[in-house]
C-alpha cells in the first residue's frame, strides 16, 4: 500500500464514514451536504491518524516498526505537514457544508474534532483513560456530525436525538476497545513512559473496565428496538454483535496476553461493524 494512504489508515476512516452514511440512511436523506460530510470525515480522521503517527514515532519503532514513519517511507516533517493539510481540507469542506445548510454546527464539529485529534496525539493518548475516552468521543462525534447535517436539511430534531443515542453507544464500545488496544501495546507504552490505564492499574483492572463497558453497551442494545427507534431487522442482526461482544468480554477477563488482546480488539471492531449494519437495516 502507498505510504501516504497507509498512514491515514483508510480502514478506520471508512468506519467513520459509515457512521455518517448511517445517519443519512436513518434520516432517508442522501444530499450533497451529506456526501461532503463523508469527505470531511475521511480527511479529518486521516489527518488525525497521520499526526498520531508523528507523535508516536518512538512507540511505533518498538511496537509497529513497519509503519510508514519508523520504516523510513515517509519523513517525520513530511508526515506532520501532510496531516495539517488534511485537517485544513476537512475544515474547508466543513465550512462549505455549513454555508449550504445555513447551520454553523458542521464546521464547528470539524474544527473541534481536528483540535481534539491533535491534542490526543500530542498529550492525551498517554494519559489514564482520558485518551481512551477521547477516541470514543470522536467516534460518537461522527454520528452527531451526520445527524446535525441531516437535521439541518430536514428541519427536525428527531434525527439529532437519534444520532446522540448512537453516539453514546459508540462512545462506550470504542472506549472499551481502546483500553484493550492499550493492553496490547503495554510494552512499547512503558518504554515511552506513557501512563495508560493498564500501566497505572494493571492489565487485570483494565480487562474489568473494558469488559464492563462492553457489557453495559450490549445490555442496552435491545432498548433501541423496545422503544421503537429501530425495527425487527435491527434486533435480529444486532443479536450477532451482542454475542460477539459478550464473548470478547469473557475472553479478555479470562486472559490478558498480547495475542488475546489483539483478538478481542479485532472482534470488537467486527461487532461494531455488524451493529452498524443493524442500525441501517433497522431504520427501514
Amino acid at each position: 500500500m502507498n505510504a501516504y494512504l497507509e498512514i491515514i489508515r483508510p480502514g478506520n476512516a471508512i468506519m467513520a464514514i459509515i457512521a455518517v452514511i448511517l445517519m443519512g440512511v436513518i434520516g432517508h436523506n442522501y444530499s450533497l451536504p451529506l456526501i461532503l460530510g463523508m469527505a470531511a470525515t475521511f480527511l479529518a480522521l486521516g489527518g488525525g491518524n497521520a499526526i498520531n503517527d508523528v507523535f508516536d514515532i518512538k512507540i511505533d519503532s518498538i511496537n509497529k516498526p513497519e509503519r510508514p514513519i519508523p520504516s523510513g517511507r515517509i519523513g517525520l516533517n513530511t508526515a506532520k505537514y501532510y496531516s495539517y493539510g488534511l485537517f485544513l481540507s476537512a475544515i474547508i469542506i466543513g465550512t462549505v457544508i455549513s454555508y449550504m445548510t445555513w447551520n454553523i454546527g458542521p464546521v464547528l464539529i470539524v474544527i473541534g474534532a481536528c483540535i481534539l485529534e491533535y491534542f490526543y496525539a500530542r498529550n492525551l493518548k498517554s494519559t489514564v483513560l482520558v485518551g481512551n475516552l477521547s477516541v470514543g468521543f470522536l467516534t460518537g462525534l461522527c454520528f452527531l456530525f451526520g445527524g446535525d447535517i441531516i437535521g439541518a436539511e430536514t428541519h427536525t430534531t428527531l434525527i439529532i436525538i437519534i444520532s446522540g443515542i448512537l453516539a453514546f453507544f459508540a462512545l462506550l464500545m470504542t472506549t472499551s476497545r481502546e483500553i484493550v488496544k492499550d493492553m496490547e501495546d503495554i510494552e512499547g507504552d512503558k518504554e515511552e513512559g506513557a501512563k495508560t490505564f493498564p500501566i497505572a492499574y494493571s492489565k487485570k483492572s483494565a480487562a474489568y473496565l473494558s469488559a464492563g463497558l462492553a457489557i453495559i453497551d450490549t445490555i442496552l442494545c435491545p432498548l433501541l428496538y423496545v422503544y421503537h427507534i429501530f425495527n425487527i431487522y435491527y434486533i435480529v442482526i444486532v443479536f450477532f454483535a451482542m454475542i460477539l461482544f459478550f464473548y470478547s468480554s469473557y475472553k479478555i477477563l479470562k486472559d490478558q496476553n498480547t495475542e488475546t488482546c489483539s483478538e478481542v480488539s479485532r472482534n470488537l471492531k467486527i461487532g461494531m461493524f455488524i451493529a452498524f449494519i443493524a442500525f441501517a437495516l433497522g431504520s427501514f
